[in-house]
């Protein structure tokens, strides 16, 4: 099965879909600088909506699942997406594999959330609890002029299909403890929406010593509440 590009096909994706995109503040996309892009997302669109805005390729990392469902595993390849490994190696390897891309300055996507509001259909804007892998990622990788970019998608009109059973992505993932509940996995599709781009968080020097000391998760946990707060204040100021 033979793709465009991920930028190409992150266009395709949206002109296919008829999603129309409003931009607000692309100005604050930092240049000559490393960034993790960090996001709110509901939708298969998330990624190639950020892309094709941006118009530059993003290297997203997505849920392992992705990678072993048939046709979705192709195009997240295709779309220069990142499954994340089996929980037994997922942390070491998700480090290891993201800080040789920021080395490469390529721009890293997170979505912290994980899998649950794609599984759970949560009310558009919605957000939930992020998850501080990309907290402690940003703070121990070991490079220069890194930046967390906070990235707000607000759905002002959307549709929702019903994909398949989550009993069977159960079968595909069973590491999941989502998929073992009844239900069907949905698949949100934007009409109309609404593209925020935060102000850059920067991660200085003094930051990841602090860090290295003894505040670890305390310092983790203030960066993810800091970026979910961001974007949570976006969406809401989508609504005034």
């Amino acid at each position: 099965m033979k793709f465009n590009s991920p930028l190409q096909l992150s266009r395709q994706f949206i002109n296919v879909f008829g999603t129309e995109v409003f931009v607000h503040n692309i100005d604050r996309i930092p240049n000559n600088k490393r960034i993790l892009l960090v996001s709110n997302h509901r939708s298969v669109l998330d990624a190639p909506l950020i892309m094709s805005v941006m118009n530059r390729s993003v290297r997203f990392i997505c849920h392992h699942y992705m990678s072993r469902v048939p046709l979705l595993r192709e195009l997240i390849r295709a779309m220069g997406a990142i499954p994340l490994d089996s929980p037994k190696q997922r942390q070491k390897k998700f480090f290891e594999l993201s800080v040789e891309l920021l080395k490469s300055r390529e721009i890293i996507g997170i979505f912290p959330e994980g899998a649950q509001p794609m599984v759970k259909n949560n009310p558009p804007n919605q957000l939930s609890r992020f998850h501080r892998g990309f907290a402690h990622l940003a703070l121990q990788a070991p490079v220069d002029d890194l930046v967390i970019l906070p990235v707000a998608i607000e759905s002002i009109d959307e549709k929702t299909h019903t994909l398949a059973p989550l009993k069977l992505f159960s079968l595909l993932d069973p590491s999941e403890p989502l998929f073992r509940k009844g239900g069907w996995h949905s698949a949100v599709v934007y009409k109309r929406a609404h593209l925020h781009f935060g102000v850059p968080i920067e991660i200085d020097d003094e930051q990841k010593r602090a860090y290295r000391g003894h505040h670890r998760f305390s310092l983790a946990e203030e960066l993810s509440q800091l970026c979910s707060e961001q974007i949570n204040d976006l969406l809401k100021q989508g609504n005034l």
